[in-house]
C-alpha cells in the first residue's frame, strides 16, 4: 500500500492534486471551503473510474490545513457506497453495504471501513457493525460539519459515506483520549432522554447540580469545562468519553447518547506528551513498518491543542511514525462506538 497526501491552504484543488498521479485505488476529499460541491464534481471528472468519498471539515497532515486536503490510496482494493436517510432508517441500504463487503472479500485483520456521517451516528454504527463484525472488518470515521457527504462525485444529504478498504498487509484501528477517571466514584445515570442526549439525574440527584458542585463551577461554565472534565462511560472494561453540550433545566445535554443505568466517571485531563507518546509506542509495537494512516480528531481536541499551543507538536510527533493525516470532526467513530473528545485512527501496514 502507498499513500499520497495533497493539500492547499488557498482551497485550490489543482494544487492539492499536484503529487497525485496515475490511477489511485481510492480518493478522499476533505474540504472546509464553499467550493466543496464544485470540487467533488471536478475530482470525479479528473478521476472518473476511481472510488471517492468526501465531506466538509478541516484537514491536517504534518501541519494543519484549514481549506483543503486530498488523500490518495494505491495498492489497496476499495469499494465506496452510501447509507441514505440515516436520521430515520439507515438500515434501508444495508443490503447494498453487505454486497459491497462481499466484493472486497475481507481477510483476517486486513480490511477497514472509513466513513463520514451527517448525524444519528450511534444508530448508523449499530447498523454497520452487524455486517462488519461478522466479516472481521474494523471501522474508523467521523461526523461531518455540514449535512452533506460525497460518494463518487455525487452529494448526499442525511447520509453516511463509506469506503471499504482491503490492504495487502494488516490494518488496525486505535482510539486515544486525553483523560482518566478522577477517582473511583461512580455516577449512575437516570431520567435520561436518548433522543436529546440528555441526563436528568446522577446518583438520584439533578445532573447539573452534581456536575457543577463536583467541579466547583457555575452553570454557565459547563460547556467550556467539558474540555477539562468530560464524563467517561464505562463499557465493559473500557471507558468512552461523553462530552457535555450545555445545561438543560436541572439536567445536562451531551454530545452522545447516555442511557438509564449507564455507569459514568468524572474525568480529568492528562499530560499531552505522555498520552500521545503512549499511543505512538502502541502503534510501533504493533507494526514493524507502516505505509499509511487516516485519523479523526475531535473539534474539542483541536481547540484544546490550539489554545495551549500544542497542535504543531502533536502533528509533529504523530508524523514521525507515518505520513499521518486526518480530519477535525464533530464526533469520532471507533468500530461500533460513537465517541467524543477523542482520536480514532487506522494504521496500514
Amino acid at each position: 500500500m502507498n499513500q499520497i497526501i495533497g493539500s492547499s491552504e488557498s482551497g485550490d484543488l489543482n494544487e492539492a492534486l499536484k503529487g497525485i498521479t496515475g490511477t489511485p485505488a481510492l480518493l478522499m476529499l476533505l474540504s472546509s471551503t464553499d467550493k466543496f460541491t464544485e470540487h467533488c464534481a471536478e475530482l470525479k471528472k479528473k478521476f472518473p473510474d476511481v472510488p471517492q468519498i468526501g465531506c466538509k471539515l478541516y484537514f491536517y497532515d504534518s501541519a494543519f490545513h484549514e481549506k483543503l486536503g486530498v488523500v490518495a490510496f494505491y495498492g489497496v482494493t476499495a469499494v465506496t457506497g452510501v447509507l441514505r436517510n440515516v436520521s430515520k432508517a439507515p438500515i434501508t441500504d444495508i443490503n447494498t453495504f453487505e454486497s459491497n463487503v462481499r466484493k472486497i472479500s475481507p481477510g483476517h485483520e486486513d480490511t477497514v471501513c472509513i466513513d463520514f456521517c451527517t448525524g444519528n451516528d450511534a444508530c448508523v454504527l449499530t447498523t454497520l457493525s452487524v455486517v462488519l463484525e461478522r466479516n472481521g472488518i474494523q471501522l474508523t470515521g467521523g461526523t461531518a460539519w455540514d449535512n452533506m457527504v460525497m460518494v463518487d462525485g455525487a452529494i448526499y444529504n442525511d447520509a453516511d459515506a463509506y469506503a471499504i478498504v482491503k490492504n495487502t498487509g494488516k490494518v488496525r484501528v486505535y482510539k486515544e483520549n486525553l483523560y482518566r477517571p478522577r477517582n473511583n466514584v461512580r455516577y449512575i445515570a437516570s431520567k435520561t432522554n436518548t433522543e436529546k442526549y440528555y441526563i436528568g439525574e446522577l446518583n438520584g440527584r439533578p445532573a447539573k447540580q452534581v456536575y457543577t458542585e463536583v467541579n466547583h463551577i457555575r452553570d454557565t461554565d459547563v460547556s467550556e469545562h467539558t474540555k477539562k472534565s468530560p464524563f467517561g462511560r464505562l463499557v465493559g472494561k473500557d471507558i468512552f468519553l461523553v462530552g457535555l453540550d450545555d445545561v438543560s433545566g436541572s439536567g445536562l445535554t451531551c454530545f452522545r447518547q447516555v442511557n438509564d443505568s449507564d455507569v459514568l466517571y468524572m474525568m480529568d485531563i492528562l499530560d499531552f506528551n505522555t498520552t500521545v507518546n503512549k499511543t505512538i509506542e502502541r502503534i510501533k509495537k504493533d507494526f514493524s513498518r507502516i505505509s499509511g494512516s487516516f485519523s479523526v480528531n475531535c473539534l474539542y481536541r483541536y481547540n484544546i491543542f490550539s489554545d495551549s499551543g500544542y497542535l504543531g507538536e502533536y502533528l509533529r510527533l504523530m508524523s514521525q511514525i507515518t505520513n499521518y493525516c486526518g480530519i477535525i470532526g464533530y464526533g469520532e467513530h471507533y468500530n461500533s462506538h460513537f465517541i467524543n473528545q477523542s482520536m480514532s485512527c487506522v494504521i496500514f501496514e
